[in-house]
């Protein structure tokens, strides 16, 4: 399965980029480093986790070609570049390494990377409102999602409780609502959204709700996990980074042993989440191991 995953995956990529690359602005000639920072920022060699699952789930709802998926899977990469753009500031986590390459504000500097930022944020917002394809209630309801995963009452919000967590102690339980809002609140949204495009039913849209609520926390505790156990080369960003900067993880909660468990058990509660699907889940199932085997 993990070779056919692969496939599947760079098929996933391929498509989001496609996507991505035929509604990126032209760039504007009195400020073209703009539009190249907000590309540098979409096409750095991510992995493309959340346009693959809004894929999967079109394959698992029987709707791989329903319209409106490529347009909900450029405006959630929009979102998240934007989000790891504004995340590398100096006044933020500080990172000057994503992906192997220099975090936006160091290739360009950190004007150029905020407006670029800013720029994306507002381009998926735009994207889901201008498209043809869908309805006038269903585009409301798109953005009305991607808005609560990405603001206060999500993405945004998870990022002010990890930045107030430094040389804080947390528990478990407040380690995972900071990573239900910084991490799984997109993820959430992004199979939340598709779901909506491919007329879900209520109760599949629950099912979905419940996997990614546990394969978003199990995200989170693998990253943790690889933060310990990984190397800057392999990561492509800097090995042992919340460590240094005093953050609490699931492993300095937990312990190592205690972080692997959990993201096994956070495993089998989303394959649990999806046993009502049948074989067109496969994807989102091999998703699922992909996110806790991954070592990068």
């Amino acid at each position: 399965m993990t070779e056919q995953f692969d496939a599947f995956a760079a098929q996933c990529r391929a498509r989001a980029d496609a996507a991505l690359k035929a509604r990126l602005p032209a760039p504007d000639s009195q400020q073209p480093d703009l539009a190249e920072a907000m590309a540098y920022s979409l096409f750095n060699g991510g992995k493309r986790v959340r346009p693959t699952l809004i894929y999967a789930v079109g394959e698992a709802l029987n709707a791989p070609q329903a319209a409106g998926l490529d347009t909900v899977a450029a405006a959630v990469e929009c979102v998240h570049a934007y989000s790891l753009a504004h995340d590398d500031l100096p006044a933020m986590d500080d990172d000057d390494l994503r992906r192997g390459k220099p975090s936006c504000h160091i290739a360009f500097n950190e004007a150029t990377a905020i407006l670029a930022g800013d720029a994306l944020q507002t381009l998926a917002f735009q994207l889901l409102a201008e498209n043809n394809e869908l309805s006038a209630i269903l585009k409301v309801a798109l953005v009305t999602r991607l808005a609560q995963a990405s603001g206060m009452q999500g993405m945004v919000l998870g990022q002010a409780i990890d930045l107030g967590a430094v040389n804080k102690a947390l528990d478990i339980t407040r380690l995972e609502r900071m990573h239900h809002c910084k991490t799984g609140a997109l993820i959430s949204a992004s199979v939340a959204m598709a779901a909506l495009v491919c007329e879900a039913s209520d109760s599949q849209i629950q099912s979905l709700e419940r996997y990614t609520r546990a394969l978003g926390l199990a995200f989170q505790v693998q990253d943790d996990i690889l933060d310990v156990t990984s190397d800057t080369a392999t990561l492509g960003k800097h090995q042992g980074s919340d460590l240094k900067q005093n953050k609490p993880t699931y492993v300095s909660l937990l312990g190592l042993e205690g972080a692997q468990q959990r993201a096994d058990e956070l495993y089998r509660e989303a394959l649990d989440a999806i046993a009502e699907f049948n074989d067109s889940a496969g994807w989102l199932r091999a998703l699922a191991a992909y996110i806790v085997q991954r070592n990068h």
